[in-house]
């Protein structure tokens, strides 16, 4: 009984957006207010809040916990998420967006290079950076530019756009489902780089298959030539992000994953397609205009080298300097924000940099800037909800309630079924961050029924039970990435497929189901 109550929210979530098609802020917000109504009258009636709480009142515990989803939703994820989306601002407005755009196009001849720079390459860097629909929109669009076909364009961007998404935006969903799962609500750079390992383990073959089935669908006969570079390019993604996320954490795997997949595509294409009789491809760019295009991003990737693990003393400085500590009474917990150590800080400075250098004016990224934060008007009111949802569940026992129900289905299967619940969180909000937000805490619950609580190893590399289970969420997020509706409406946008939605959809499920199968069967090898 107190699973199918605890539920209620999940599958009000679920009607609304999928059911009523009532838009994303709307339903979160109708879910959030059900939520608390549930965490107040029903939740006490069928003891469902813990123990811990028993002396404290429930408006208490419930006001408390809204308190700190709000804290957790600003401080840093809608921060970071301003800062992503305003870095790409700046280069559309200062028109080095276009600059970026022809290089690319002039890298390759051969018609499987390009589309696999444009939506794997490229694609992940912008996914890497900014996020939220940038990774599909612009290779898309670049795509339908040089001659290929809308539902080809769509299709090949919403696959390109699965594996990075986990780290999309600078880490944000890797980063928040660490600190979900994490008491007090702040990760340890321990836990963030044994999850995002976990999570790049667990995509693993995905890191392969996407890029040969993109290539097969640009040049369906080039099998020997598709399954190689496939392999080229898969295996050099596999291993920086690996690397980058078992010594750096989460920032950094999607972006310098992406730009080594870049190097490697080109070096590929130099050594084994491009013929000796082909006309020399010249972007006719000079070093300093490429600077210059690139100059956003490559002060963000410096800032966030420099105040991370690579540099102690910056980072341990950063970290214990100008760092906000907000007690929560009654629910025993204390929210830390560091305004010196996050990434949103690192994305406003690159950003300002670089714009300037593209010859924007003060005035000009002031006004960008106060676009981009009434653009993100609808999103700050979804991500403020969900977050503030999930705290309330949490403390109120409804996550603990629903945990006990699906391993009491699911038993010891379970593990290969938590990929889809992160799938299914994705697929409704069109996040992987929401997804984590949602469903992070019910994994790392689940863990605990299971009796997933020791030290684990993996591909040689060690962890904890319970970040493996986590991990899986976000893995499986990226999956629900390609087929949720807020994705295809981007693709659909961007290719000029007004009312197709529906088509490319069921072009996409296939790929989904294989993919999040796929990561069910390492997650549950895994464990």
């Amino acid at each position: 009984m107190s699973a199918l109550i605890a539920i209620i929210p999940v599958v009000l979530l679920f009607v609304l957006m999928l059911g009523f098609k009532v838009t994303g802020y709307k339903s979160a917000l109708i879910t959030l207010i059900v939520t608390v109504c549930i965490a107040l009258w029903i939740a006490p009636a069928v003891d469902m809040v813990p123990d811990k709480f028993s002396s404290a009142s429930i408006y208490n515990v419930v006001w408390w916990s809204f308190a700190e989803g709000v804290l957790k939703a600003i401080f840093p994820i809608l921060l970071i998420i301003l800062m992503a989306i305003y870095s790409y601002n700046v280069l559309v407005e200062s028109k080095a967006i276009e600059v970026i755009k022809s290089q690319f196009t002039t890298l390759t001849s051969d018609k499987g290079v390009l589309v696999l720079l444009m939506v794997w390459g490229f694609g992940g860097l912008l996914e890497g950076m900014a996020g939220f629909g940038t990774a599909v929109a612009i290779p898309a669009a670049i795509l339908i530019g040089l001659g290929f076909k809308p539902m080809f364009s769509a299709l090949v961007a919403l696959l390109g756009n699965t594996v990075a998404t986990g780290f999309g935006a600078v880490g944000v969903p890797v980063i928040t489902l660490c600190n979900e799962i994490s008491p007090g609500g702040a990760a340890s750079p321990q836990t963030l780089c044994e999850v995002s390992t976990f999570a790049v383990i667990q995509l693993a073959p995905l890191f392969i298959l996407i890029p040969f089935v993109i290539l097969m669908l640009a040049d369906k006969k080039a099998w020997g030539k598709n399954i190689c570079l496939a392999i080229w390019t898969g295996g050099v993604s596999l291993a920086v992000q690996l690397l980058c996320a078992t010594f750096l954490g989460a920032e950094t795997p999607a972006i310098i994953g992406s730009i080594a997949a870049v190097i490697a595509i080109i070096v590929y294409d130099r050594l084994f397609i491009r013929k000796k009789g082909d006309k020399k491809i010249v972007s006719g760019i000079s070093a300093g205009a490429t600077f210059k295009a690139w100059s956003v991003y490559i002060f963000i990737l410096v800032l966030i080298l420099l105040s991370g693990a690579l540099c102690p003393p910056v980072n341990n400085f950063l970290k214990s300097h100008l760092v906000t500590e907000v007690p929560l009474p009654v629910i025993g917990s204390t929210f830390r924000f560091g305004w010196l150590n996050n990434a949103a800080l690192m994305l406003f400075i690159g950003s300002v940099a670089g714009g300037l250098v593209q010859g924007l004016g003060w005035k000009q990224l002031t006004v960008v800037m106060a676009n981009t934060i009434v653009n993100l008007r609808f999103t700050v009111v979804t991500i403020i909800s969900l977050i503030a949802l999930a705290s309330v569940m949490n403390y109120s026992g409804m996550i603990a309630a629903i945990a006990s129900g699906l391993v009491a289905i699911s038993g010891s299967f379970y593990p290969f079924f938590a990929p889809l619940i992160g799938a299914i969180g994705t697929f409704v909000t069109g996040s992987d961050t929401s997804s984590n937000i949602l469903f992070g805490k019910l994994q790392a619950q689940v863990a605990s029924q299971l009796g997933m609580t020791s030290q684990t190893s993996v591909a040689g590399f060690s962890g904890s039970e319970s970040d493996w289970l986590a991990a899986a969420n976000s893995a499986g997020a990226t999956g629900g990435k390609m087929i949720s509706p807020q994705s295809i409406a981007i693709a659909t946008a961007a290719c000029d497929m007004k009312g197709k939605d529906d088509a490319i959809l069921r072009k996409a499920i296939p790929y989904a189901i294989v993919y999040i199968a796929i990561c069910g069967l390492i997650v549950l090898c895994g464990a």
